[in-house]
Order: C-alpha cells, then sequence, then structure tokens
C-alpha cells in the first residue's frame, strides 16, 4: 500500500489498485479480541454441555452489560432485529410507529413483521436523527410509539423526545445499534426512554458473532421481555403469552464477553483513526468528518464523510467509484433510504417528499473504514486517494463519463452496517 498522490497513480487512471483482493479495506471488519480466552470459554461451553437456553455465559453477559450500561436490566437477545421485536411485542405495540428513514432497514421490517407499520419522520440537519418537531406533525390516534436511532453513536434528542412521548402518551424505544460505549449529557445511553436496544453484529464494535440485548430501568418490561424471548415460557411447561426464539446462545456470549474485555483497546484504535481522518482531510474541499455532539461520549466507530458535489467538484458517488477501484470499500449508509426500499416504496412513493433533509444526507454521506483492522498507513492511503481524486475533481469525473462503467466490483456481504 503507499500514499495516491498524482493523478495518474489512481486506479480509475490506469494505476494499480491500492489494496489487493486479499488485503482489500472494508467497512464493519470485525474486531477481534483476545482469541485464547475465547477458545478457553468455549472449552467450557463443551465440558459443560451447555450449548444455549440461558446459559451460564449469557447470564454473566446480561450482568457485565447491565454494569456497562448503567441500567439495572439487560436481556440478550440472538440480533438486534430480534432485540427490537421482543421490544415491541413486550411493550405491547401495534397501530403505527414513528421513526426515521435513515437507518438501516432491519429498524422498520422489525417493526412490519409484526404487522406495525413504520411512519416515516424526517431528520435534524445538525444531528441527523429523529427531527422531535417533525415527529410531533405526525401523531395520530394510530401512533403508538416513538423510535429515535442513535445514529453511528451520535444521540438523538433524547429529552425533547422524552417530552413529545410524556405529552402524547406514547412509548419511547432507542435503536441504540450503533452506539454501544456512548453517553449524553453524561448518561450512559441506556439511560432514556422505555427501552434501548443494542446490536453486538460482527460488524459492532463489541460483537457477538450475531446478537443483541434490550437494556432498561423497567423491571416489569425486562421480565417480559425474557418471556417473548423464550417462546413465552414462564416454567418448565406453561407458556403465558406469545413468544418466539429469540435467545443467544452461549458461544455468542463466549464472544461477547470477550469483546467487552478488549473494549478499550477498540475504542483506542477508534480514536486514532477518527483522529487521523479528520486531521488530514480538513483542508480538502467539500468534504467533512462528521463529528460527536460536544455534550456526548462517543465510541468513534464509524468515520462518516459527507461530500458536497459543488465544492469537491465530484459527486459522493463518483469518490465512490474511486475508492472501490482502489479496493477501498467505503459505503452508502443508509442508501437508498428505508422510505425507497420495500415495501414501503410501494405503499408510499412519495414519501421522499416529505423527507428533504433526510434525502439530501443519503445523496452526500460516505463511511470510511476503520476499526482495529485499520492502521496508520491505512488511513493515510485512504485520505491521500480522497484527496487527489478532489484535487482533480473535474478529470475523474470526465474518465468515470467515459467508461460509463462503474469500477465498482460487486457489493461484498455485509448484513447490519
Amino acid at each position: 500500500m503507499s500514499e495516491k498522490t498524482q493523478r495518474d497513480e489512481l486506479a480509475v487512471f490506469g494505476g494499480p489498485p491500492a489494496f489487493g483482493e486479499g488485503d482489500a479495506l472494508h467497512v464493519g471488519r470485525p474486531n477481534i479480541g483476545d482469541r485464547a480466552r475465547f477458545l478457553e470459554r468455549v472449552s467450557g461451553i463443551f465440558d459443560r454441555r451447555r450449548l444455549t437456553n440461558d446459559g451460564p455465559l449469557v447470564r454473566e453477559l446480561e450482568r457485565r452489560l447491565a454494569d456497562a450500561l448503567d441500567v439495572p436490566h439487560c436481556v440478550a437477545v440472538a440480533s438486534g432485529t430480534v432485540g427490537l421485536q421482543v421490544a415491541a411485542r413486550a411493550l405491547g405495540l401495534e397501530g403505527e410507529v414513528i421513526m426515521p428513514s435513515l437507518t438501516f432497514v432491519a429498524t422498520a421490517h422489525a417493526l412490519e413483521w409484526l404487522g406495525i407499520r413504520p411512519v416515516f419522520g424526517d431528520v435534524d440537519a445538525a444531528t441527523l436523527t429523529l427531527d422531535p418537531a417533525r415527529a410531533a406533525d405526525l401523531v395520530t390516534p394510530r401512533t403508538r410509539a416513538l423510535l429515535g436511532v442513535h445514529l453511528w453513536g451520535r444521540s438523538c434528542a433524547v429529552e425533547a423526545l422524552e417530552r413529545l412521548a410524556v405529552d402524547r402518551g406514547l412509548r419511547l424505544v432507542f435503536d441504540a445499534a450503533h452506539a454501544f460505549g456512548c453517553t449524553h449529557a453524561g448518561r450512559g445511553i441506556a439511560r432514556f426512554g422505555d427501552v434501548s436496544v443494542f446490536s453486538f453484529h460482527a460488524t459492532k464494535v463489541v460483537n457477538s458473532f450475531e446478537g443483541g440485548a434490550l437494556a432498561t430501568r423497567d423491571a416489569e418490561l425486562a421480565a417480559r421481555a425474557r418471556l417473548v424471548r423464550n417462546f413465552g415460557f414462564a416454567g418448565y411447561d406453561e407458556v403465558v403469552c406469545l413468544g418466539t426464539n429469540g435467545k443467544m446462545s452461549e458461544v455468542s456470549a463466549a464472544m461477547a464477553l470477550t469483546s467487552l474485555e478488549s473494549l478499550d483497546q477498540f475504542l483506542a484504535a477508534n480514536r486514532r483513526n477518527y483522529g487521523a481522518y479528520r486531521e488530514a482531510l480538513a483542508t480538502v474541499p467539500g468534504v467533512s468528518v462528521l463529528g460527536p455532539d460536544p455534550e456526548d461520549g462517543w465510541n468513534h466507530h464509524y468515520v462518516v464523510l459527507m461530500v458536497d458535489r459543488d465544492r469537491a467538484c465530484l459527486g459522493r458517488d463518483e469518490l465512490l467509484d474511486v475508492l472501490w477501484a482502489e479496493g477501498i470499500f467505503a459505503r452508502r449508509y443508509f442508501y437508498p433510504g428505508c422510505h425507497r426500499m420495500e415495501p414501503y416504496d410501494s405503499r408510499d412513493p412519495a414519501a421522499g417528499r416529505r423527507l428533504p433533509v433526510t434525502e439530501r444526507v443519503l445523496a452526500a454521506l460516505l463511511l470510511l473504514p476503520t476499526g482495529s483492522a485499520v492502521g496508520p498507513a491505512e488511513v493515510r492511503t485512504v485520505t491521500s486517494t480522497i484527496r487527489t481524486a478532489v484535487n482533480h475533481g473535474r478529470a475523474v469525473r470526465e474518465e468515470l463519463a467515459r467508461r460509463r462503467v462503474s469500477p465498482r466490483p460487486p457489493a461484498p456481504s455485509l448484513r447490519r452496517p
């Protein structure tokens, strides 16, 4: 790998790609903790022959998560998506739930799967999270809850959403899939609303291969969630409610516990990469790196670039083509928006007109590779490629137009971004 400082060094102009197939950079490449400690835990699982069904590692993980999140109750589940479904069922939600479209589609699907209709509200231009004023305009007699998303770990307007929920008699759920290790105004991010749902998918700062957890201060809600995640069983052969198989396995809990033990190391790598990206791109016209609210504590797990086509003389998608040609698989999160995906697009094809900020953001944002698999040399290569592409923006646009074919290879298989 090397820095790209001249136009003809860029792969779109015939230069060698910065990264080959074996060492390509991906957004969301998993953090791996202490392998020996993980394998030790797995050996214990085999010795006990307890592979799932609320085993000792799952119970230990729930205690550790509750401590880390500063809440009394955590319920481990099979995925963040299942966690949202369990939370909705435990809260007795039906009808409509107001949420942003600027999120991973699983947030909407989790509701739709239960027969609950997502209603998309626009985001605030500064926070890029659900705008409380726009949400208030969407409340109807059918509305049962608000669902805010702590996007890339940047917290929602939690106080305003809490006031709106209280004023309108609504439940308040937070999708905190990106927000483990984050705080708002000095408080743990899970200490707001009725319940927060975290993801421990392989791409997250703490991962359990696949997994998630509900965090709440409400003991009754936690108890209902435990019933729902285990088919509604209240005893050995007593089913008291409609439930599902939402349990986390012991091997997933082993990975999550191992990740937790390396969390400080992961966060240090994130902070280092974020600082390097922000410094290196500070003087590149039309390109800006999103930062956290000064009142928030942030896990720095996502490096989010906003591209101003007019100032950069290069659009977001054109910059993406440049990076993919180099083996740098940046991502357009969460393009094209939930409202333009099915089944929501067919049901309300005009939704985009009511979401002007969401539409503008979706056309401009780009996520860059980071995490413990990315070091200073990789960041220098990525940032020098961006700088050189922008410095020669018009030539890049002309070359891409001449080819009329995007150099992007098939998208890598990644689930929850």
